[in-house]
């Protein structure tokens, strides 16, 4: 029954007692985790997974301890009927809260598209003024370089004005002539 004797084995290495901290907020029990997990850097974190929500079992397809009509009901028919009745009421309630749930999510994703359309209509609204005030600018660049250039060529620029104003002035006084000759009103036909 005796096995070979084996190589003694190595002393494991003593762990320094930790001293016994109770602590006294959230803060300080998160801190307490963090350095515990930190001892040993190597060793997998349990990060728990997400549980499942509790759903009800389905209706039974069918029911086989149904009472006869010719039978009496039995003393443990009532408990019976109470657990069945119970399991209904709660799944009927899973399937209205399930159906609350699925109406806000909806409520909720139509509310998102309407801010989102809403936020994108007034950026619209603020890129087309951004753009107005650019094209301004640079319709104001514009004739300022004009401007500048007229005050270099003044000869040419004042004679083509002196002769525009000249035709402007005579079509005046040709409209002036024909008011005139036009009486304003009629009286007796």
């Amino acid at each position: 029954n005796m096995a070979a004797p084996s190589a003694p084995r190595p002393p494991r290495p003593r762990k320094e007692p930790q001293p016994l901290v109770i602590p006294r907020s959230a803060a300080e029990e998160q801190r307490l985790r963090l350095e515990r997990l930190m001892r040993n850097p190597e060793k997998t974190v349990p990060i728990p997974e997400k549980l499942n929500e509790w759903a009800p079992r389905p209706p039974p397809e069918f029911v086989r301890d149904v009472m006869g009509s010719s039978a009496g009901a039995g003393s443990g028919e009532f408990h019976v009927y109470r657990h069945l009745r119970r399991r209904e009421y709660q799944r009927q309630d899973f399937m209205d809260a399930m159906a609350e749930k699925q109406r806000l999510d909806e409520e909720f994703q139509k509310k998102l598209e309407r801010n989102k359309m809403v936020a994108e209509e007034q950026t619209a609204k603020r890129r087309r003024k951004r753009q107005k005030l650019k094209e301004k600018k640079l319709q104001a660049k514009k004739n300022k370089l004009e401007q500048k250039k007229q005050e270099k060529e003044p000869d040419q620029s004042q004679e083509q004005v002196s002769s525009e104003d000249d035709e402007e002035d005579s079509k005046e006084e040709e409209e002036k002539e024909d008011d005139a000759e036009e009486p304003s009103f009629v009286m007796g036909r």
